[in-house]
């Protein structure tokens, strides 16, 4: 992967970008998202953050290397604390981290967010606390994806801001609400090994001298969710 051909995952992120935009992309590592949208005269400018040294460096050197200096701005920081509250940034993306990581950068930058951008995020795990986040400070799903790729299922959730909050289902947050509505093959591949896995956990802890109780019915609940689901 480089900035002229990204991986389907990112593919998928920047087909979400608002077209004419001024994008922040939080956790850039290479700055390959940013640097593509740029080439391909989809963004009007960016950030590429990052706060460690060493994906910090390997930004730098592809935006030099590629001639963008002028589009893009590597900086690095910590989360959020990359943009500069008077840049009027449209999108913000965070991609390659858990989903409670995704939170705490959100939560802890909320100023940064004073524009109420376009939120377009990928946690590796933990998708619902990032439904969570969203539910709760007035933005909306407007679309999801999922995607497998090098033997891994991630997930893309989009959300825009709202003046109204809204509120899911808990069977909405644990699934995604639209991917719930489409239920691709990805997503179909996904619960069902989420399934076995709860089988297995659920098979060691019957077998445990004090069986936990509570943690057997909460796998078991959960189990039929899942098969409620997959089955519908």
């Amino acid at each position: 992967m480089d900035a002229y051909h990204l991986s389907h995952r990112l593919q998928t992120v920047a087909g979400f970008v608002l077209s004419g935009s001024r994008l922040a992309d939080i956790g850039s590592d290479h700055a390959y998202l940013p640097a593509y949208l740029a080439m391909n005269k989809k963004i009007k400018w960016a950030i590429a953050g990052e706060v460690v040294a060493g994906p910090y460096q390997n930004a730098v050197h592809e935006i030099r290397q590629l001639h963008l200096e002028n589009l893009v701005a590597t900086r690095q920081a910590d989360g959020l604390a990359a943009i500069h509250v008077d840049e009027e940034i449209d999108v913000v993306t965070i991609c390659g981290m858990g989903g409670s990581l995704i939170c705490q950068i959100l939560t802890a930058g909320f100023d940064q967010l004073n524009k109420r951008p376009r939120l377009i995020l990928q946690p590796n795990v933990n998708e619902v606390a990032v439904r969570h986040w969203l539910i709760r400070n007035s933005y909306q799903i407007v679309a999801e994806e999922i995607v497998a790729e090098d033997r891994h299922i991630y997930e893309i959730i989009v959300a825009d801001p709202i003046k109204e909050p809204i509120t899911l289902t808990t069977t909405e947050y644990l699934f995604g609400p639209l991917l719930l509505q489409a239920k691709l093959p990805a997503f179909i591949q996904k619960w069902q090994g989420e399934k076995l896995k709860l089988q297995r956990v659920l098979a060691q802890l019957t077998q445990a001298q004090n069986e936990p109780v509570a943690k057997e019915q909460e796998l078991q609940q959960k189990i039929k969710l899942i098969e409620e689901v997959l089955n519908d």
